[in-house]
């Protein structure tokens, strides 16, 4: 069974269990969050959604975040057989709206994750891109162990407003999960965009985009994702099940 709950800017569904949020415009729906004093965002795909059901602590980040995005095409697809009629929204595409937000309005971003060199050439890149952009911080992820704490104390004393966050899944949502309570400003886990937008890696061509198939783009580039692409027919399958 499908249950529902209204939310501010949309409706709340659920796919195997896990919400998500239907909204007309994802970046609408996550300034207004900002608005209400901020919180985590997910960007929920198939395989994510399967890594949940084998990992309850994801399961329970997920469920608890403020705003569920349907990031890939076979969780679009599951709410269309719910009869809701939604585009995908990828996350790097919001990630960047909230970026160019946050020049224009003065907010407070924070930059977490990926290698050194990809840090460095992202943060030049961005500052060109957005000069008027206030980064507070930017800083890798391959921090020592020691380094953690005062890192994570200096980011939760710095008043952000957005904090995007780049460890890989589930690492990065659980570490948003625990950093963010009691903290305003957007969260969001990103992925792989830093490596985009440092220019270390290429997105996939708008067609396949359009086709919904990016997966098979990511796939070329990294063939040793195919144990992970096995996630897909097994989401497809138990949605048809009845998830």
């Amino acid at each position: 069974m499908v249950t529902e709950t209204q939310v501010p800017g949309g409706l709340r569904s659920k796919v195997l269990g896990l919400p998500v949020d239907v909204c007309s415009d994802v970046a609408d729906a996550a300034i207004g969050l900002h608005g209400r004093g901020g919180g985590q965002i997910v960007t929920l795909n198939a395989e994510m959604t399967m890594a949940a059901l084998e990992d309850p602590a994801l399961g329970d980040v997920i469920r608890a975040a403020e705003l569920v995005i349907p990031d890939g095409a076979g969780v679009v697809w599951a709410l269309g057989r719910q009869g809701h009629r939604v585009r995908r929204s990828p996350g790097i595409e919001l990630a960047d709206r909230l970026l160019v937000e946050a020049a224009e309005r003065g907010w407070r971003v924070a930059l977490v994750g990926a290698s050194p060199t990809v840090m460095e050439r992202l943060r030049e890149r961005m500052l060109q891109r957005l000069p008027a952009l206030d980064l507070v911080a930017a800083v890798h992820g391959y921090q020592a162990d020691a380094a953690w704490p005062g890192l994570e104390a200096t980011l939760q004393a710095s008043q952000l407003d957005l904090v995007l966050v780049a460890l890989g899944v589930p690492r990065q949502e659980t570490w948003i999960q625990r950093l963010h309570q009691g903290q305003g400003g957007l969260w969001m886990g990103v992925g792989g965009s830093f490596d985009v937008w440092a220019g270390t890696k290429k997105r996939a061509p708008a067609w396949m985009g359009a086709l919904q198939i990016e997966w098979l783009y990511r796939l070329i580039q990294e063939p040793s994702r195919w144990r992970r692409m096995l996630a897909l027919p097994a989401f497809a399958w138990a949605v048809l099940r009845g998830g």
